[in-house]
Formats: C-alpha cells, structure tokens, sequence
C-alpha cells in the first residue's frame, strides 16, 4: 500500500505543475489550441478546431513525464 500512496503524491504533483502550465502558458504568448499548425475551420455559425499541433506536443510531454515517473519507481 505505500507505493498507491507515491503514486497518488506524483500524480497529484504532475496535475498541479499541468495545471499551472495552463495558467502561466497564455502569459508567456503560449496558447494551446492556437499553434501554428492547429487548424480553426468555420462558416458564420459553425467552428470546427483541429488542433494537430497542441495534440503533438502534449503527447511529447506527456512521455517526458510518463518516462520520469517510470525511471523513479524502478
């Protein structure tokens, strides 16, 4: 049982530093969802956002963490 309880203390670390990507990211000029490379396809009404860019970098950060959490419980 003490390993569940480091890995709820990672993931809780892990959401509080995404988290604070999320809010400190914008002031920095970074917005996800408007990369270039993310497309925003729409008519008057309609708005179709295909973020192709965003998707790929959250998936190489997501790894890089992913990687470092499974090299600290070896």
């Amino acid at each position: 049982m003490p390993d569940f309880g480091r890995i709820l203390v990672l993931v809780g670390v892990v959401l509080l530093i995404v988290g604070g990507l999320f809010i400190f990211l914008p002031r920095l000029g970074i917005n996800l969802g408007r990369l270039p490379g993310d497309f925003q396809l729409g008519n008057g009404q309609t708005t179709c956002l295909v973020p192709i860019a965003t998707s790929i970098v959250l998936s190489l950060l997501l790894t890089l963490i992913l990687n470092l959490i499974g090299r600290f419980f070896r």
